[in-house]
């Protein structure tokens, strides 16, 4: 078993594509597994393939550890969920005080294909953009619940998996720094184009943060922190 390689949970977005950028910088090899759920803005599995080109292109050292990408078919998911995420319905606040932007289980999910997937690869860790410190409080964010999950999937395959959350305890202006830490403006300016965060799926705007309706509780996330972010160079 590989103990220098993980497996990144990349979705095409802000926070996994920075993520992709950590792991590059601490392990010897590294795979990325994405998955269709029947999200509404699938737009982000298109930036997907571009980001990962156009990183291997301005970052030739990260170039030689990105090793297979893969994107896991979890329809099934979207077809038993009832949310503003994989329904045209409007975003707004269940009275469990939770956003209509939840998916159930959906980390809990995702986590468990890509400890399936870890396995047969002979990787240990996996790397998600998990935070607490987002608005939402989505309870599959939790570091708690990472915990738990990593404890089950070690159990449960006989074999030592780590579930790494760089991204937990800071916010979004954190993580656009973060990104600067790592590779500098230009992974900044790679993040803002290539990448994906706006629920609506809405690429027809471009902001200085990147492409999004704008208006949507994701692209407000993100439109703040690139706000604090900038104001703080």
């Amino acid at each position: 078993m590989t103990q220098t390689a993980a497996l990144v949970l990349f979705s095409g977005g802000q926070d996994s594509a920075v993520c992709l950028a950590w792991a590059l910088e601490r392990f010897d090899r590294v795979e990325t597994i994405g998955f269709h759920y029947g999200q509404r803005h699938t737009v982000e599995l298109e930036c997907r393939p571009k980001f990962i080109r156009r990183m291997k292109q301005a970052f030739p050292h990260w170039a030689a550890k990105l090793g297979e990408d893969r994107v896991i078919n979890l329809g099934v998911l979207g077809e038993i969920s009832e949310t503003s995420l994989t329904r045209d319905t409007q975003i707004a606040f269940e009275s469990s005080g939770l956003p209509s932007t939840f998916v159930p289980a959906r980390n809990l999910v995702f986590l468990t294909f890509a400890g399936a997937v870890a396995y047969r690869r002979g990787i240990s860790h996996l790397v998600g953009g998990m935070c607490e410190t987002d608005y939402s409080g989505y309870p599959d964010c939790r570091r708690s619940t990472m915990d738990a999950m990593e404890q089950s999937l070690s159990l449960g395959m006989d074999r030592k998996l780590v579930i790494d959350t760089p991204l937990m305890k800071i916010d979004k202006a954190q993580t656009w720094e973060l990104a600067e830490q790592l590779g500098g403006r230009a992974l900044v300016d790679l993040i803002v184009e290539e990448t994906h965060t706006c629920y609506l799926g809405d690429r027809s705007k471009r902001h200085d943060w990147g492409y999004g309706c704008g208006t949507c509780p994701a692209c407000e996330l993100r439109a703040k922190g690139w706000e604090t972010y900038a104001a703080r160079r």
